[in-house]
């Protein structure tokens, strides 16, 4: 875990783990699109555009998402619901919006929409594969306890470690996974009765000792976050390889837009079971997260657009 990477000196500003893996992930996704658009593109510099604009519509999706996701911890600060810098992003979010606006631009700019779609979801996979590493530098969308050999430990005060010290009523857990001396580990209980770790450097060596490497030390979770990004690197592939067999005329599901259908399908499928294994989000509709639940309809909307797709009959490059 490595939130923050450094410090640009004079203007301290820190470089954040997710922000630059969320660049990096959008820059191998505009060049990848590039590559695969040269024979359908009239001008490249259309695509660069169309990537920019999804990328700050992006950013601000993830983050309404993740407001919204967390209403309640910005109640008493609602300033903060702009203090994006300190974090807080949600990549389902971002992605909806994104392609919401990638849409509308492609209409505005009369490109063939179903074509550039196809292509688009191989970049957003490739895009997801690095923002899943960031997550797992910066902590974020932690998995589950775990005894598997390539469970990994976060440290003291990440966010699994608050979330192990702590009962999560809304995830069916009355109480604590990991049990904290009161007295001397936390420095206070908030409003909503969760508990707070002091900061590292407060503790006594003898305490650093125990919540690094002893019996308060953070319990072994799943490294969820990796799970999605393998996950993220296979349906790229998959995706590429459907892609490019839709080329090949006369063969079934081969007609534009069934690549992108078939995203939905993926990213749906491996979302919905990984929040089985992760330990974040609450359970909100029907025993499910939200983010299942969005998954469910991911799902449903894909195999409906696949089957619109394919009864449409081709035309010219608007296809």
């Amino acid at each position: 875990m490595c939130p923050e990477l450094f410090e640009i000196p004079l203007i301290h500003l820190t470089i954040k783990s997710y922000g630059l893996m969320m660049v990096i992930g959008f820059l191998a996704a505009v060049t990848l699109i590039r590559r695969l658009s040269r024979d359908i593109t009239p001008d490249p510099q259309l695509i660069t555009n169309a990537a920019l604009y999804s990328l700050i519509g992006g950013v601000f999706g993830a983050r309404v998402f993740y407001v919204l996701h967390h209403f309640g911890d910005f109640k008493n600060a609602p300033s903060s619901i702009f203090a994006i810098w300190n974090g807080g992003l949600e990549l389902l979010g971002g992605v909806i919006l994104a392609v919401a606006i990638i849409l509308f631009y492609l209409i505005y700019h009369k490109l063939p929409i179903r074509r550039y779609l196809d292509i688009l979801a191989i970049g957003l996979m490739l895009a997801l594969v690095f923002g899943r590493i960031g997550c797992f530098l910066n902590g974020c969308c932690f998995g589950k306890p775990t005894e598997l050999p390539w469970a990994v430990r976060f440290p003291y005060n990440s966010f699994a470690y608050r979330s192990q010290i702590n009962p999560n009523l809304e995830r069916g857990r009355p109480d604590p996974q990991l049990i904290l001396p009161q007295d001397e580990y936390i420095s206070f209980i908030d409003k909503d009765g969760h508990w707070h770790p002091k900061l590292y450097e407060y503790l006594t060596d003898q305490q650093k000792i125990e919540v690094t490497t002893g019996k308060y030390r953070c319990l072994p979770v799943h490294p969820t976050q990796l799970y999605s990004s393998a996950a993220g690197a296979v349906s790229c592939l998959i995706l590429f390889l459907f892609w490019r067999r839709s080329k090949k005329a006369g063969k079934i599901l081969t007609k534009p837009g069934c690549t992108f259908s078939l995203m939905f399908i993926l990213y749906g499928f491996t979302r919905f079971f990984m929040e089985f294994l992760r330990d974040d989000n609450p359970f909100e509709f029907d025993g499910l997260t939200i983010s299942q639940n969005i998954s469910i309809a991911m799902i449903i909307l894909g195999a409906v657009l696949i089957a619109v797709f394919q009864k449409i009959k081709p035309k010219s490059s608007k296809s």
